[in-house]
């Protein structure tokens, strides 16, 4: 047993199997780790108590969408004081994805999914620059070529 997570091996082949399949059937895991399906089940819910599955989702393809345009954006904030502030407007914006607090030259680091480069230019001049920044810094992402679930198992 992992003393700092509280997970052993029986958990890592659970949350691996259902990081592939979140729709896969708990006998189907349960006859692949030899145990009952009544363990997965349990096993399953106590990982959600501890915090290390949050539950399940679809997964959209934001170009299947008409997402066309990735970008991530460097943030400036005009007051460093204001973190909350900002961050409760980004949960106003769908089109921003992610919000990381950074170190280095940004304050807040966003991704951000946009039909096209002229509606990515509205975005952040019409929703993130009244948020309360001194400037922002655009990088376009031409295409993701890794995008995974965190592997337990390593």
């Amino acid at each position: 047993m992992d003393e700092n997570r509280g997970l052993d091996e029986l958990d890592r082949k659970i949350i691996q199997m259902i990081a592939r399949d979140a729709r896969i059937p708990f006998l189907e895991v349960a006859r692949a780790c030899n145990v009952s399906g009544a363990a997965i089940h349990q096993r399953i819910q106590r990982m959600q108590k501890m915090g290390a599955i949050r539950g399940t989702q679809f997964v959209f393809d934001p170009k299947a969408l008409g997402y066309d345009t990735c970008a991530f954006v460097g943030l400036h904030l005009k007051d460093p004081a204001c973190f909350d502030d900002v961050v409760e407007g980004l949960r106003n914006i769908p089109e921003v994805v992610e919000c990381h607090y950074t170190t280095g030259v940004y304050d807040m680091f966003v991704k951000v999914y946009a039909h096209n480069n002229s509606d990515l230019l509205s975005i952040i001049h019409d929703k993130l620059q009244p948020l309360g920044l001194s400037r922002t810094e655009t990088i376009m992402s031409f295409a993701t070529v890794i995008e995974r679930q965190f592997d337990v198992g390593r």
